[in-house]
């Protein structure tokens, strides 16, 4: 059976000489490169006692190293843990706990934050052709056979609730990663900008999994910095996928150095994912990278794709497409009775992960017949393109009426110094009040009342946030995804 390191295994034993991975640490490997680092993790974790169906936990931020450790495990029948570095030292313990890795490996040479985690867990640096890592050993081997198919299990950033570990199996990320190569058009011609982190689906799947099964080469980033990402983008990057807030975040930083759009021309394909669109924002994206601007939807526990768009770049669509191939979609209106055709989204295919580790009660709430229950709201339109309409648990129901954040986020950042907007539900006096949170620049804010009066114009009354609490960030998830659980006790000192 193909298993997911067969990926690159294809391309070493072709290509050995083809550019693979370069990172911001100045690291640029072939893939003989990387062939050699991957069977140099393998023996330092086979000599610390690692054995196929254990844990190996990598505490990184992306580089070429981090790539090698999943692929090293993955060759040893192992299943890869991969933990953004900057998780704070409980939230790594909870998931030590939870997964009893065999292997701990950091990745210090690239991260300071997964070099700060080292010494408390007592690792000890190793070295070989895959650079300078930290390993620990906190447990025994403990296979577990459950994991006999399992290559990564990915804990979900908990945007709005506790993390729980996403068993991807190899068949899993093998459909994952050639369905976003297919989805992009990916040739060996491309150069891939990955700044989305590789401990999390969209980059791990749609960056580098599906890089290696094409071959086009990856610059990793450690971690998104607008003015970095504008840098790398004006130097021979074709592809570059990222959530809206980075796309944001990117265009502000080129209104700061007095560009509207990017130069370079060599950009072909950008896309969107993890949070929606609103139509004002995409034609802006549209004139900034000169390229139209794809949109997706995707999940941890789907392996990051269920739909996206193949649209032309001016088409006012802002939808996330039709599903993908062998992808199934439908809607279950039932979940909220609102009779408008919305729908908590539903989906089966060879996309959807086996579980959640060690979690039966939630696997059993989440998987019904090959489907899983996404939690998202969502609708069709006449096209049969899918459309998000926010999270069934976000779902806002003010005066009786139904409120769905996405669109009052969508009035808000039309607003040309809106750079993102995330709007919540606050119980008051027996209602659910529209509270909206609006990130803007510090030398560039909106009045208030303008702000207010602009959405009033833009939105029903019962749709209009009571309070608009403006600031320079928000809380946001190392994927740049805005963390909507903690908005009301992150602002509590400035809400009514």
């Amino acid at each position: 059976m193909e298993k997911w390191h067969d990926y690159p295994g294809a391309q070493i034993a072709s290509r050995p000489d083809a550019p693979a991975f370069s990172d911001s640490g100045g690291a640029d490997w072939s893939y003989g490169d990387l062939d050699r680092a991957i069977s140099a993790l393998v023996d330092v974790l086979s000599a610390k006692g690692v054995h196929a169906n254990d844990r190996v936990m990598i505490l990184a931020e992306n580089c070429c190293a981090v790539v090698a450790a999943l692929f090293a495990a993955s060759r040893l029948g192992a299943c890869a843990v991969p933990i953004n570095a900057r998780q704070t030292g409980p939230e790594v313990n909870k998931i030590i706990a939870h997964t009893e890795p065999a292997a701990i490996l950091c990745a210090s040479d690239i991260s300071a934050d997964a070099a700060a985690h080292a010494p408390r867990l007592d690792a000890q640096l190793v070295e070989g052709a895959f650079g300078r890592m930290h390993l620990a050993t906190p447990h025994p081997s403990k296979p577990d056979p459950v994991l006999s198919d399992v290559a990564v299990m990915l804990f979900t950033t908990g945007t709005t609730g506790t993390p729980k570990g996403v068993m991807l199996t190899h068949g899993n990320l093998l459909f994952g990663g050639r369905s976003s190569a297919e989805l992009r058009g990916m040739t060996t011609d491309d150069v891939i900008y990955g700044v989305l982190p590789v401990t999390h689906v969209f980059g791990l799947a749609s960056v580098v999994t599906a890089a290696t099964c094409i071959g086009a080469p990856v610059r990793l980033d450690a971690r998104f910095t607008a003015a970095r990402s504008y840098a790398a983008l004006t130097s021979g990057v074709t592809l570059f996928s990222a959530v809206p807030q980075m796309h944001a975040l990117l265009m502000q930083h080129a209104r700061e150095q007095g560009y509207d759009h990017l130069p370079g021309g060599t950009l072909r394909y950008t896309s969107s994912g993890a949070a929606p669109l609103d139509p004002a924002w995409k034609r802006k994206a549209e004139a900034f990278y000169g390229v139209a601007l794809q949109n997706g939807y995707g999940l941890t526990e789907t392996t990051a794709g269920v739909s996206a768009t193949r649209n032309p770049i001016g088409l006012p669509d802002i939808s996330v497409g039709r599903p993908l191939p062998q992808v199934e979609v439908r809607l279950d209106e039932a979940v909220i009775g609102g009779g408008d055709g919305v729908g908590e989204v539903l989906t089966r295919g060879p996309h959807v992960m086996k579980g959640y580790y060690r979690n039966p009660q939630a696997t059993e709430a989440a998987l019904h017949d090959g489907w899983f229950r996404t939690g998202d709201l969502g609708r069709h339109d006449a096209e049969g393109n899918l459309h998000i309409a926010g999270r069934c648990k976000e779902l806002i129901i003010h005066g009786g009426f139904n409120v769905y954040p996405p669109e009052v986020e969508a009035a808000l950042n039309d607003h040309p110094q809106v750079i993102q907007s995330a709007v919540v539900g606050r119980m008051i006096e027996g209602d659910e009040k529209v509270v909206a949170f609006v990130q803007v620049a510090p030398a560039d804010a909106p009045d208030p009342d303008e702000l207010r009066a602009f959405a009033a114009a833009r939105l029903a009354g019962y749709k209009r946030p009571s309070q608009i609490v403006l600031a320079t960030a928000l809380p946001a998830a190392p994927t740049g995804k805005i963390l909507k659980h903690k908005l009301l006790d992150h602002f509590a000192d400035q809400l009514d």
